[in-house]
């Protein structure tokens, strides 16, 4: 049934967009008029998984049931949607698929150069259906992509946290970081009680600010955090800390918000200290090889750089780099900065909305992702580090048979 979910987008004809519109008449088909519940609503360019699931714990650390969606999944579709960290299961996900279905056979046909159902909207309108079903206290949605664009604008956040922005999906979000940041910043309404924003650039930070005065009459200022307070050895490493430590100091804001008081010291550093976030700077032995990952989802140079400065804090040496990076990602600022490393370059042609077309450096080999198997890692050395898109780190996981079922304990 998770099929329902790429219908639409599967039927998409070139150069379509998804339809905000028709995912809230969508919404209304199901009864999803509001949330119901308070929501904390995470944007930005990079880093919204790792803000939305340390919220999430601080959150059930506190004694909410919470219900979280993120986008995309890690390896399989019902990760999309957790309750206290851990994904919901394959039956609930199909019974979800099946309203999600027959809500959507009852709105109109879709009329030519009509946007289609997205994918992460879909799953969105799903994760707030099962929360309301769950007795969820709280939800937690990470943006697909936008903010105002993005099928999370359809539940006003009461908190909104804002990891960094900068020039990706440049001429879809916008033309430049500030327009993005702008798009970004939409979702907050009248109902909002706080922003908090990772310290940005001077004209994404203007941005953001003008945006949230208006659509709040002026009565809500964008906080900028440097620290959280939580200790630092209860956060990862690399550019994960500071979306972490925005994820917890959002949470302290909905807890205030919603008059819950916060968790005990104790508590929450136990819940903290079991956060697991594969794919983000995440060590993992390939069964029956000799061979250790190390995955990240970095797509930028500075990234990469954090990246290679955790893997030589473990290992002297990689003997290979596997990376995905699509054109709208810093093809070349990653190749700048992996220098004269072995490298294998992978592509996704699956992937119809992903472009593979950036020029490379000569002595990268080129693959196509349906070439990558643990015989192959093997082959590749004993220390290889892997990089680029969530889809690909995906892929990575899954040839690692990596344990993604639980986010946090309690």
């Amino acid at each position: 049934m998770t099929g329902t979910f790429y219908a639409e987008w599967d039927r998409r004809g070139s150069g379509a967009r998804r339809s905000v519109g028709r995912a809230r008449r969508l919404a209304r088909a199901l009864g999803l008029d509001a949330a119901g519940v308070p929501v904390l609503t995470v944007v930005g360019s990079k880093g919204k998984g790792t803000a939305a699931t340390y919220a999430s714990a601080c959150l059930a650390a506190a004694g909410c049931r919470v219900v979280t969606v993120t986008s995309p999944a890690l390896r399989e579709d019902r990760e999309r949607i957790r309750v206290d960290g851990t994904a919901i299961s394959a039956d609930v996900l199909a019974r979800l698929g099946r309203r999600v279905r027959d809500a959507t056979a009852s709105l109109p046909e879709r009329r030519s150069g009509e946007g289609y159902l997205s994918p992460s909207g879909l799953f969105t309108l799903a994760g707030v259906l099962y929360a309301r079903a769950a007795g969820a206290d709280v939800i937690v949605l990470e943006a697909g992509m936008g903010g105002i664009s993005d099928e999370v604008s359809l539940f006003p956040p009461d908190v909104l946290a804002i990891t960094e922005v900068f020039a990706e999906h440049i001429g879809v979000l916008g033309d430049s970081p500030a327009e993005i940041a702008k798009d970004k910043a939409g979702v907050v309404t009248a109902a909002t009680s706080a922003v908090i924003s990772l310290p940005q650039r001077p004209a994404v930070t203007e941005a953001i600010a003008s945006t949230v005065a208006d659509r709040t009459g002026g009565r809500v200022k964008p906080e900028v955090i440097g620290t959280s307070g939580v200790p630092a050895d209860l956060l990862p490493t690399g550019h994960g800390r500071r979306n972490a430590e925005l994820g917890c100091a959002a949470a302290d804001r909905l807890l205030d918000a919603i008059g819950c008081p916060r968790p005990p010291q104790e508590r929450l550093n136990r819940v903290l200290s079991s956060v697991r976030l594969p794919g983000r700077l995440s060590w993992h032995h390939v069964a029956g090889t000799d061979t250790t990952l190390l995955v990240d989802s970095a797509i930028d140079r500075s990234g990469t750089a954090a990246a290679l400065a955790e893997a030589y804090r473990r290992w002297d040496r990689i003997d290979h780099v596997l990376a995905c990076l699509p054109d709208h990602k810093d093809v070349a600022g990653v190749a700048a900065e992996l220098a004269d490393l072995p490298v294998t370059y992978v592509r996704m042609p699956s992937y119809r909305h992903l472009r593979f077309t950036h020029a490379v450096p000569g002595h990268w080999t080129v693959v196509d992702d349906t070439e990558l198997s643990r015989s192959h890692l093997a082959s590749l050395g004993e220390r290889i580090l892997a990089l680029g898109t969530v889809y690909f780190i995906g892929r990575l996981l899954d040839l690692a048979d990596a344990d993604t079922e639980r986010l946090f304990d309690l």
